[in-house]
């Protein structure tokens, strides 16, 4: 359609010479625009070259969902809340778990803190039980975010136990993601509100004329802290779709439950969240109980496009490298970066046991083929791949060596290391890697492993491979 008009426009007499100065400031304008940017090479050249070929579509899918920084330099004097809330350790554990502390607190400005009574939750089912009891027990607030929250039986749930501890007169506040949690309507929180308590929405999906949108820079994090004592965090969002008690299909996923000082680490990233939302601060002085001494080492990562430093994708990268036994890597979306395959592929080659649990088919055909278009290298190089093959598995951790484990909302893709908010806790601790390695060999009964010689026919390869050309893009 783009070609036939601009034929007609240059055939007019006397118009193909400012036709064609317009296009050469248009692509030199948008170059120095994305160029600006300083993202990854092959991610700008796809870029520039989407918008030469679609002069108009090309610039206004960048404009709608290319990558920005946020900025929310307002929000730094909260940073400082971290290092007085949090309990530094003095050294624990190994030289490894040190140095990753040193280099999260460089990057996220939160403190190492510990976690107490760490306890792996599988699933919806087991996650929803445990998070309704810390609801129902709550007597000061409860603050809650999630990418997803349908308005299903699932949702209903919770939202019937938030209501009833609002009505108690604790104080809710609810924050979800616009895009993840679209399908609500504002009358399903109405009771909510009307007991007092707060819902707030992440970046509303809105055109201003003189503010680029953000509709590609999603709050992907799900947390529950409760009297600023009990945490939650992972990959479970409030949907009928992850209770296998509600549907056959139900996704595959994992959760952790903790108390500690790593849940006033949560508080911080909720706070910092919530202001950046409302533009209201809260400083009451009770959303800080003295949290217990002793636990486990633990690093809570916020991540997202508001800095530069990339924080899960920066410490996962330096877990695999410090890795001397085993990276046990699951994750629903696989599209690494050239860091992290390279991180990955040279453990393996260096005699670790690596090995990537992918499910059999994602919830994006793309992703899926772009991921297996990796096999090939990873196989190679002595890493061994397995396809979860039930339903979809939805669980984002890494379990490294004896006593490190990573859990979280993010993905090992771009759209995690890079566009999306994410939270995410490292925690060292034996008891809870062993957890997780059983969860993983559970896992692992349900799988199927890819061999190096598997066949796939040459149709599947080059859509495999033609999925990868958008690996930066997706």
């Amino acid at each position: 359609m783009i070609e036939p008009v601009w034929q007609q426009l240059a055939s007019i007499p006397g118009f193909g010479v400012p036709l064609a100065l317009v296009w050469a400031l248009y692509i030199l304008a948008l170059s120095l625009w994305i160029i600006w940017e300083k993202r990854e090479p092959a991610a700008t050249l796809g870029w520039l070259l989407a918008l030469a070929l679609l002069p108009l579509l090309g610039f206004l899918i960048y404009y709608l969902v290319g990558p920005r920084r946020i900025r929310r330099q307002r929000l730094r004097r909260l940073r400082s809340r971290a290092a007085l809330v949090a309990r530094t350790p003095e050294d624990e554990g190994d030289v490894a778990h040190v140095q990753l502390a040193t280099l999260a607190q460089r990057i996220t400005g939160i403190p190492p803190v510990h976690v107490i009574d760490p306890c792996l939750l599988h699933n919806g089912e087991n996650t929803y039980d445990a998070m309704l009891a810390a609801i129902a027990a709550a007597t000061h607030h409860i603050h809650m975010v999630s990418y997803i929250f349908d308005p299903d039986a699932t949702g209903k749930m919770f939202l019937d136990a938030l209501l009833e501890r609002a009505r108690s007169g604790v104080k809710v506040r609810l924050l979800l993601d616009s895009v993840g949690s679209a399908r609500l309507r504002a009358t399903f929180f109405k009771p909510l509100i009307e007991a007092g308590g707060e819902v707030a929405w992440f970046h509303p999906v809105r055109l201003r004329l003189l503010r680029r949108p953000t509709l590609n820079q999603r709050s992907h994090r799900k947390i529950l802290i409760v009297d600023g004592m009990i945490g939650f965090t992972g990959g479970v969002n409030i949907s009928d779709t992850q209770d296998r008690r509600r549907r056959d299909d139900a996704h595959c996923d994992l959760h952790l439950r903790f108390s500690g000082s790593a849940v006033q680490a949560l508080q911080v990233s909720f706070l910092e969240d919530w202001v950046y939302v409302t533009g209201t601060a809260l400083r009451d002085a009770a959303l800080w109980p003295r949290p217990a001494c002793g636990g486990a080492p633990a690093l809570v990562l916020p991540s997202g496009p508001d800095t530069s430093w990339e924080a899960f994708h920066r410490i996962a990268v330096e877990m695999i490298h410090d890795a001397t036994e085993r990276v046990w890597l699951v994750t629903p979306y696989f599209v690494p970066s050239e860091a992290a395959r390279m991180a990955l592929t040279n453990a393996a080659l260096c005699g670790v046991d690596v090995r990537v649990m992918l499910p059999r088919r994602a919830d994006s055909l793309l992703v899926t083929a772009a991921a297996r278009s990796y096999y090939d290298e990873l196989l190679a190089a002595g890493v061994r791949i397995f396809e979860y093959q039930p339903n979809l598995l939805h669980t984002k951790a890494m379990l490294v060596d004896r006593r490190h484990v990573l859990i979280g909302s993010a993905n090992f893709d771009h759209r995690s290391f890079r566009l999306n908010f994410e939270l995410s806790i490292l925690v060292a601790d034996e008891t809870l890697a062993d957890a997780m390695e059983e969860t993983w060999n559970d896992y692992a009964t349900r799988a199927l492993e890819i061999l190096p010689d598997a066949p796939a026919s040459r149709f599947r390869r080059m859509g495999d491979a033609t999925a990868r050309l958008l690996s930066p893009l997706l």
